[in-house]
């Protein structure tokens, strides 16, 4: 139990961050674009979701449906592809890595009550990007995940 914890929560070392990064071929630059992608993707989701109906809470009162979040999902994941491509960066996603994001935002985004929650994922990807933060081992292992999907889905 005491190793999981400290895989869950532990800081590594500085030194041993930057041997995992040399040993995952993690580059800032693309680190950087690999941020802003999944920045951009976030806000544009975030400033056109019209909500749910949760407790009648939302003034609406008006839900979206199951098809109505995958349609805006596939609608914020292409307008956010065509706008990097724009500026000459083309990302071309197996179906596989487009489910891995879908999946991970209904569950953290659509599926979630608390507003707040949604909120904190502006953090979670500035905090997830830091390069110079401390990290557990587990926040690394999803980092590289992320990075890895991104890094093989871009046209260079």
């Amino acid at each position: 139990m005491d190793q999981f914890f400290n895989w869950l929560s532990k800081p590594m070392k500085e030194e041993d961050i930057r041997t995992w990064y040399m040993a995952n071929n993690i580059i800032p630059e693309l680190n950087d674009l690999f941020r802003d992608f999944c920045f951009s993707f976030y806000l544009l989701l975030s400033e056109t979701y019209l909500g749910d109906s949760h407790n009648g809470t939302n003034e609406t009162k008006i839900g979206m449906t199951t098809q109505d979040k995958n349609k805006h999902f596939e609608w914020c994941w292409n307008r956010t592809v065509d706008n990097f491509k724009k500026e000459n960066i083309t990302f071309k996603f197996k179906k596989q890595d487009y489910d891995y994001f879908k999946s991970f935002y209904f569950e953290v985004f659509y599926n979630q009550e608390d507003t707040q929650f949604r909120e904190a994922l502006r953090d979670f990807i500035t905090e997830m990007f830091d390069l110079k933060r401390p990290s557990s081992k587990s926040d690394l292992e999803m980092y590289t995940d992320v990075y890895k999907t991104l890094e093989r889905s871009l046209q260079i």
